[in-house]
């Protein structure tokens, strides 16, 4: 028996076998994550809260150019990678490698990220 699948039933025993909803075990620490995808999802939806929290940021301070669109990706990049290896400590390998984490829902809060960029640098800074 893997020590993975220990610590799950550890966990469920003391649970009293009552499962924990997603964003229960996404705040928790090194939480267990039963399923692949509930772990990615959690993943992919804190990229986009991320990505309106740094869009509004970057829309009311204005900020231009390359230097915003790189500010974002290091920030964006680096806060999930320490939540993903720091915080809940999971097995990178068992989701196809770091890499792969990094990359999940990365385009589509860069997207959504420009959209509230964009809207609110319009709404507050042009003439």
């Amino acid at each position: 028996m893997t020590s993975s699948s220990k610590r799950k039933e550890e966990v469920h025993a003391v649970n009293g076998g009552v499962k924990q909803s997603s964003w229960s075990k996404a705040v928790s620490c090194r939480a267990v994550w039963d399923e692949k995808d509930e772990f990615l999802d959690v993943v992919y939806w804190l990229r986009q809260i991320i990505a309106v929290i740094l869009g509004v940021i970057w829309g009311v301070a204005p900020l231009k150019g390359f230097l915003g669109i790189a500010i974002f990706c290091i920030i964006n990049a680096g806060v999930l990678y320490l939540y993903i290896s720091s915080f809940q400590q999971v097995d990178e390998e068992e989701y196809g490698g770091t890499w792969e984490l990094t990359k999940e829902g990365f385009m589509t809060s860069f997207a959504l990220f420009l959209v509230v960029w964009i809207i609110f640098y319009t709404a507050l800074h042009y003439d």
